[in-house]
């Protein structure tokens, strides 16, 4: 017997609901014992929209790129126990408890579950049910505001990073706290995991890992147990930030999912997927992908534990495969060593393993800002000058990006000039050009700068002399312009276009002194009662 879902699973097709059945227990691999977390991503059924999609948009606008809500998969936060009990015919008591979201709020859903589910395996539904109701009171998510959350007694308390926040390694202040009783609960981040404890066995290739994520690789986690998968996978997806991971990654995979033969065919190119699995015989079936990284069981002892080896993929056995990086990629960039040697000390002093964590990703970010910033520079340079667009003619278009243009530009404009890292960094972004990230990174800003250029003409427009122009115009051409200034007014209104507060009651200032200017009958038509 396979595992079987619970009633609270309402709301999903069958394909969900068995997903989320196999996806919420450990396979028989991985022998967990006493109480373990971890978490998983699935598609949504096709077509499928359920009501919280109405606010994305607002809330998407606001969040930053990491942490906005999934348009088509679901996350499941997992907190499983395995004890043995004698009255169970299989010897065990195994249960889990599932919090289905489309945030990417790892921190605050785990601790969250870590309050919940101890009390639920022991009291069961009426527990769950009162938290249910709690949980329906707290206000929606708001990107730069702190919540209080009250649940089972607990305040909980976190605030939710706006994309306006400056990039920082220290947790941000938190809200005055004397008026809440009891003391609230206070997490730090909502989704930042401990990176420095996931990256421990890696550590000497973090740099090759991240040039590999960077480039949307097909990469292999294959770990001991689901936590250890889960927070790789999820560790490695967060290298890129603040640029969006715009490829497919799985926490935790089994063979038991709907998508297993789409992820393990042959008859194609591996998928741009990070996958993540505890199961080896997955080593068996994906020996051709090209990067395959097998951890082993974490080590929590003061020192550094033994680094994973860079091996070929030749030397990958199916049965035994020791913990180890299996690619024949070579990195473009050197190794920071100044990086390994600080950790290093960190780890000798004993330093605290959220300090290193910081130490880590202020690296990755730094890493990643040096290698997009010419690219930031490059692209804004494509975009036409203010100057040259005019109120009654339609804007300049935005110039095409030309690679052979932007390497030219690296010479004088460079990541050298924010990083010290030596390497083939013209290699590494002409590898970059073919990836998931660069197509995902250019359609963002593109449509960014489509907007811009569309707030600026209609701020051009409301800056002109509208009865000047209307003089010598046709009824055609003025009912146009009132139903295109109309049409700008909505989307600004709705907060696709950047556009101050004064210049949208300006523009509905002009469209009703254009109508005004009509004669009756079409007036009729363009205001109807």
């Amino acid at each position: 017997m396979g595992p079987r879902s619970g009633s609270a699973l309402t709301g999903f097709c069958m394909f969900q609901k068995s997903s989320i059945c196999y996806l919420s227990f450990p396979d028989s691999h991985s022998g967990c014992l006493g109480d373990t977390q971890f978490s998983f991503r699935m598609r949504q059924c096709g077509g499928q929209r359920s009501p919280w999609h109405a606010d994305d948009r607002h809330y998407n606008s606001r969040a930053p790129m990491a942490l906005q809500r999934e348009p088509a998969h679901y996350f499941g936060y997992v907190y499983f126990r395995q004890v043995k009990d004698r009255s169970v015919k299989r010897g065990y008591f195994q249960k889990s408890l599932v919090l289905v979201s489309r945030l990417p709020f790892v921190r605050l859903f785990q601790a969250l579950l870590s309050l919940i589910a101890p009390e639920y395996f022991d009291k069961l539904a009426p527990c769950l049910e009162a938290v249910c109701s709690e949980i329906d009171q707290w206000p929606a998510p708001a990107p730069g505001q702190t919540l209080n959350l009250p649940v089972m007694g607990v305040v909980v308390q976190v605030r939710i990073p706006s994309r306006v926040d400056k990039s920082e390694s220290s947790p941000p202040k938190q809200c005055d706290q004397e008026n809440l009783l009891p003391a609230p609960m206070v997490l730090a981040s909502v989704h930042e995991l401990d990176l420095f404890r996931c990256f421990r066995p890696v550590l000497t290739h973090v740099q090759t890992l991240w040039e590999l994520v960077l480039l949307g690789e097909p990469l292999l986690v294959l770990a001991p147990s689901p936590d250890v998968s889960s927070e790789m996978v999820l560790a490695l997806t967060s290298c890129l930030q603040p640029l969006r991971f715009c490829c497919d990654f799985r926490p935790y995979f089994t063979i038991h999912d709907s998508e297993f033969k789409e992820f393990t065919t042959r008859t194609q190119a591996p998928p741009n997927v990070v996958l993540g699995v505890t199961n080896p015989f997955f080593i068996k079936t994906l020996q051709h992908w090209p990067h395959i990284l097998r951890v082993g069981e974490p080590k929590m002892s003061g020192d550094l534990p033994k680094q994973v080896k860079l091996k070929k993929p030749s030397r990958l056995k199916t049965l035994d495969t020791k913990p180890g990086l299996y690619t024949a990629y070579t990195a473009h960039l050197h190794r920071d060593k100044a990086l390994l040697k600080r950790l290093l000390k960190g780890v000798q002093k004993k330093r605290p393993s959220d300090v290193q964590s910081a130490l880590l990703r202020r690296h990755l970010l730094e890493l990643t800002q040096s290698f997009i910033i010419p690219l930031e520079h490059y692209m804004a340079s494509l975009m036409p000058l203010q100057k040259s667009i005019t109120p009654w003619k339609t804007p300049p278009q935005i110039r095409p990006f030309s690679q052979d243009d932007f390497l030219r530009s690296l010479e004088h404009a460079g990541p050298q000039l924010t990083c010290i890292l030596k390497g083939d960094w013209l290699g590494l972004y002409r590898r970059f050009f073919k990836s998931p990230h660069f197509d995902g990174w250019y359609r963002q800003r593109h449509k960014e700068m489509a907007l811009k250029l569309e707030a600026l003409h209609l701020e051009a427009i409301c800056e002109a002399n509208i009865e000047t122009w209307m003089k010598d115009k046709s009824e055609v051409e003025v009912v146009d312009l009132v139903l295109k200034l109309r049409e700008k007014l909505v989307r600004a209104q709705g907060h696709q276009l950047p556009v101050k507060e004064a210049t949208l009651q300006r523009a509905q200032l002009y469209i009703e002194t254009v109508i005004g200017s009509l004669p009756k009958d079409l007036q009729a038509v363009l205001c109807p009662p």
